[in-house]
């Protein structure tokens, strides 16, 4: 069994990308700027946008946190987006979710310029990713493919079963793991909370993508021998024995399901350090492209 350790490989696409900063600054060119939206104080999400920032300074990069109230208004939110989509300074941005209830998601994530849209939710990113186009992949879905290209996970004919249809995980994974070329080329079930029989389609997996939030949902007996695991799941479960009262636990019962695979990602330590560094490496690309 081989765990995917997206803390390593996360750690080598940062020195990749800092190794390219330094060219820019070099070559005299101006550095690539990520900017970050965030509007309320949600807990997560302010550690999340703190650990973007750190990841921004550790590489090179330029960065804007732009914090609004959580009485902000759609209109002030969507003025403020305005002004980054005609900064030519901002390479790319995103609009820490959730969102606070008065204000309408979709209206904002459309409101986003597609070419500065890093976090590739923008429908015309989506539909160009959905048709094999040049793009910005959502960040968690680029940084799974990242993780299966550098183990050499084979997935070419192979039978995956994506669980969970959210718009940021589940669907796009299903798009991409279907799509021509590596990784890809295998034969996708996408399964959700309406989804029958659920273990007899998991059973038959040679790779399983779960995207639930459900602690510990995939059970040993739901998997074949071999299976190759990627847990998207990150769950805070009350746990007395620990210093801060919780652990982190993925949808996978991990301790018994890693007996059975080849390869498996650990929670923590396995996606969730791939989505900061694609969501860099979407602000490089964008810079890139602003450049040409």
């Amino acid at each position: 069994m081989t765990i995917l350790d997206g803390k390593k490989v996360s750690n080598d696409i940062k020195n990749e990308i800092a190794a390219e900063v330094q060219k820019m600054k070099d070559k005299g060119e101006k550095v690539p700027h990520l900017a970050a939206i965030i509007v309320g104080n949600d807990g997560a999400s302010l550690t999340y946008v703190g650990s973007k920032v750190k990841a921004c300074e550790r590489v090179g990069f330029e960065s804007t946190l732009v914090k609004m109230s959580n009485t902000t208004s759609e209109i002030e939110l969507l003025d403020k987006i305005k002004e980054l989509n005609t900064n030519p300074d901002i390479d790319g941005f995103i609009v820490q979710l959730p969102l606070p209830p008065q204000i309408n998601t979709q209206k904002v994530l459309l409101a986003v310029n597609p070419d500065k849209d890093v976090d590739g939710f923008h429908p015309m990113n989506f539909g160009k990713m959905a048709l094999d186009m040049s793009t910005f992949i959502p960040a968690t879905p680029f940084g799974i493919l990242e993780l299966l290209d550098r183990y050499g996970v084979e997935t070419n004919g192979k039978h995956t079963v994506v669980i969970g249809r959210s718009h940021i995980v589940g669907r796009p994974m299903s798009i991409l793991m279907g799509r021509k070329g590596f990784p890809g080329n295998s034969t996708v079930t996408l399964t959700h909370s309406h989804t029958k029989n659920i273990t007899q389609i998991t059973s038959q997996a040679d790779i399983i993508i779960s995207a639930l939030g459900v602690p510990d949902f995939l059970k040993a007996e739901m998997v074949k021998d071999d299976v190759v695991i990627i847990d998207v799941g990150i769950t805070r479960v009350p746990d007395e024995s620990k210093p801060r009262g919780y652990r982190i636990t993925g949808d996978v019962d991990f301790a018994n399901v890693s007996k059975k695979a080849s390869f498996i990602t650990p929670v923590p330590g396995g996606v969730g350090p791939m989505t900061i560094a694609m969501l860099l490496k979407n602000t490089l690309l964008a810079r890139e492209q602003h450049m040409m």
